[in-house]
């Protein structure tokens, strides 16, 4: 069984969150392109300052892919020897973020951000990121102190060193990342809420009602 967790392990866990760094580093050469910088890749000096500006901007995300496979996966599947199945599908439970997420950044890319589909999906990723990556881990302390019948804040000094370790080292991440997503939730409703209400124009075109528009109607109609 163990032999053939590790083979499973070898095979797609590591090449899948390769692929995913990889990935990821495209979007970043893509947005520098479309943002009118020098296209990415003609030369091997351009290459590596962009690589080196991607590992600068995503540090933190490279090095949580990095951390899920040289300790999360062989934590989750070799060392806890078969012990704390219901923790383990709990954790799980992080990936039910995953979806809402990575729609967001397509339409992101995809111009789609006025939309409401992008304002329906925002709320989605607020909810379940919050519940499955934030509340996630107290939860997790939370039921194995009920399990244990012990309070919660004396889960920390029983739990296995290694949970302790994880926890210390994904939860300020998560906690990262949701600050971030509710600071661009909060400055697109702030955009809106400050963006001037539109005026109907005299050619029949909607516009914005700013101060200049408005004083030259005021000065038309005293024209007039």
């Amino acid at each position: 069984m163990k032999h053939w967790l590790t083979d499973a392990y070898i095979l797609f866990a590591t090449p899948y969150f390769a692929y995913d760094i990889y990935a990821m580093f495209l979007c970043y050469r893509h947005k520098l392109q479309v943002k009118g910088h020098e296209e990415a890749g003609q030369s091997i000096g351009l290459m590596g300052a962009t690589v080196i500006g991607y590992l600068r901007r995503e540090f933190l995300m490279v090095l949580h892919h990095i951390f899920m496979v040289t300790f999360c996966f062989p934590a989750s599947l070799l060392w806890r020897q078969g012990k704390g199945d219901y923790f383990q599908g709990v954790l799980f439970l992080a990936e039910l973020s995953t979806p809402s997420v990575s729609l967001g950044k397509v339409l992101i890319q995809y111009k789609k951000q006025h939309t409401l589909l992008h304002k329906v999906n925002g709320v989605v990723m607020l909810l379940t990121f919050f519940g499955c990556r934030v509340l996630l881990f107290p939860y997790l302390y939370y039921a194995y102190g009920r399990y244990a019948s012990m309070p919660m804040y004396r889960v920390p000094l029983v739990a296995p060193w290694q949970c302790n370790l994880g926890t210390a080292l994904l939860w300020p991440l998560q906690l990262y990342w949701f600050t971030l997503i509710c600071r661009g939730a909060l400055r697109l409703f702030t955009e809106r809420s400050n963006s001037p209400p539109a005026i109907l124009k005299a050619d029949g075109n909607v516009g914005p009602a700013n101060s200049c528009t408005t004083n030259q109607t005021a000065g038309g109609g005293r024209g007039e």
